[in-house]
């Protein structure tokens, strides 16, 4: 692809010293007359230097050249594994674990000691003092009006832009998914997902009697051309992808694939419902826009929640189901009777203080040296062949350990009181029996999370194969 072409380009002139270290790159639209490029090809081109550690974006000034993690050079990402796409009966999901909760390894999110719990009172305490009498009233099935402009505000700042009217409030993402799924699909019929795809979808999609049709990931996002084929071949009546620091593998669609699912949606007019819940947990300043930001027909059902970036005890969540707004309204409002007003207000006010983008500066942060420590711990205390993804954003590491026996690592780690969620919870073909995925989200110097990644560390080594490692 000629972005591609001109990101080597661009990588080759760093690696000589023609850019330097810290130097202001070209304005988007110079460099788009310096090759006799469209604004999309340079924007895809340095979107992708960016993914790729060798540019980092900075709000109202530009590009600039990055220092690359040293730790890149030394890493293998774990493997994209390429196969023929077909339908498939996703499993039921197992019975809860009662050692989930304590163990940060397990369930993607961060310590609650980053949570910004006094701002959040005080906003709740005002929402309620302004709602006064009006806490009678039943909550608004749509949501409530102030939340729903709140978060259009807030987009338009990412230069993604939607009215309040097109919005839907919701008990969290999951919630949203779910309803997108029953309107747009019935029992039996088969869903398009990516491979390896967050557990919690299998599971969701396997409780509502929906098949799947793994679509294998690649560098860019996922294969759009095997995606095209299952639509042309009408084997599916949905799609189902996170676009944005992808759980498990942490991939991102570029800008360039994103367009083109929203192509694909739109001439085999097929819906897809675009999981987002991490799009503003990527690490650099600039957020990559959703696919729904070139959406024009209403094929693009974007859904995202405030679980991962805030807190995940609220539920609160949202939808943009586009042309399916009034099929989704209709649907939810037999459902439910909308989510509580007091939380949505509570939110509204932290939004509109500001106190939310301040917030997600605070754990972007974090969650970038997180990884960073992560990746370096891992580096040094797993068998030498192992392979270790480099997320751009997102909670968790996608990992690849050769010869590892995971299923018996699962019995250890449960013996143990670890959650340790293994490649075949993430797929339901027998692809991925060497890898697992890890929590970041938690600091590594605490003691309970370092005393759990000695241990894991043992476990791992107990359940390799081949014990020369």
């Amino acid at each position: 692809m000629r972005y591609t072409q001109l990101a080597e380009q661009c990588v080759q002139q760093i690696e000589a010293g023609q850019l330097a270290l810290h130097s202001k790159m070209p304005s988007l639209r110079k460099f788009k007359q310096l090759h006799g490029v469209s604004m999309t090809t340079a924007l895809n081109c340095y979107q992708h230097l960016e993914s790729l550690g060798w540019l980092i974006a900075k709000p109202q000034s530009g590009y600039y050249v990055a220092q690359k993690s040293l730790l890149a050079d030394n890493i293998k990402s774990p493997t994209l594994v390429s196969f023929q796409s077909s339908t498939t009966e996703p499993k039921k999901a197992a019975l809860y674990n009662p050692f989930i909760d304590p163990c940060p390894l397990g369930i993607a999110r961060y310590d609650s000691e980053l949570i910004p719990v006094e701002k959040l009172q005080q906003s709740f305490k005002r929402a309620m003092k302004q709602q006064g009498k009006q806490i009678s009233h039943y909550p608004d099935p749509q949501g409530e009006l102030l939340l729903r402009g709140c978060l259009s505000e807030h987009f338009k700042g990412m230069n993604f832009h939607f009215s309040a009217a097109e919005s839907v409030i919701t008990h969290g993402c999951l919630d949203a998914i779910r309803t997108a799924i029953e309107i747009t699909t019935q029992v039996g019929d088969a869903v398009a997902i990516s491979s390896p795809c967050f557990s919690g979808l299998l599971d969701l999609l396997a409780s509502m009697g929906r098949r799947v049709v793994e679509i294998p990931s690649v560098q860019e996002g996922i294969d759009l051309e095997q995606l095209q084929y299952q639509m042309q071949q009408g084997a599916i009546k949905a799609g189902l992808f996170c676009t944005s620091h992808m759980n498990p593998q942490g991939l991102s669609m570029s800008a360039l694939q994103k367009q083109k699912l929203v192509e694909l949606a739109t001439q085999y007019q097929i819906p897809i419902i675009e999981d987002d819940v991490y799009l503003e947990l990527g690490y650099q300043d600039v957020i990559p826009l959703p696919a729904k930001h070139w959406d024009r027909e209403g094929y693009i059902l974007w859904c995202g929640s405030f679980s991962k970036t805030l807190a995940a005890g609220y539920r609160l969540g949202w939808c943009l189901p586009g042309r399916y707004l009034q099929a989704y309204l209709q649907h939810r409002l037999f459902a439910n009777q909308g989510v509580t007003s007091p939380l949505q207000l509570g939110i509204a006010d932290f939004i509109r203080r500001g106190d939310y983008l301040k917030h997600l500066k605070k754990i972007r942060l974090h969650l970038q040296q997180q990884s960073l420590q992560f990746i370096a711990y891992l580096q040094k205390n797993l068998p030498n062949n192992s392979k270790i993804s480099q997320p751009a954003g997102g909670f968790v590491l996608w990992i690849e350990v050769p010869d590892l026996n995971t299923l018996q690592l699962r019995k250890l780690a449960l013996i143990n009181k670890l959650d340790i969620r293994i490649g075949e919870s993430f797929s339901t073909l027998d692809l991925y029996p060497h890898c697992f995925r890890l929590n970041i989200g938690f600091n590594i110097i605490e003691p309970q999370v370092e005393c759990q990644l000695t241990v894991l560390m043992k476990l791992i080594k107990d359940c390799v194969k081949d014990k020369t490692c």
